[in-house]
């Protein structure tokens, strides 16, 4: 009789392949599950994510002016501190001198 196992435990298992650094068949010893499965489930996930990082963002023009003007404004905000850094810079520069 095959079991079936649901997507929550399938993300569980490959966590602690992946980012706990735990061994397919220690995996497999301790939760009953056959090590077929569980290298079948880190590689489904491996090929998702590599698809996900090779996805292309696709955005609208209005998005992309949108995101300019927040970038735009940054960029002012930092270079007003930046100025506002450089004054109290001189300042205390001039202070140490006296």
């Amino acid at each position: 009789m095959m079991r079936t196992y649901d997507e929550e435990l399938k993300s569980h298992v490959v966590k602690l392949v992946l980012e706990e650094g735990k061994t397919r068949s220690d995996v497999a010893r301790e939760l009953d599950i056959p090590y077929g499965n569980i290298t079948r489930w880190v590689r489904t996930h491996q090929k998702k994510e590599k698809l996900k990082a090779e996805e292309l963002d696709y955005v609208t023009p209005s998005e992309h002016r949108k995101r300019e003007k927040e970038l735009l404004d940054r960029i002012a905000d930092l270079e007003e501190e930046n100025a506002i850094i450089k004054k109290a810079a001189r300042i205390f520069a001039t202070k140490d001198q006296e």
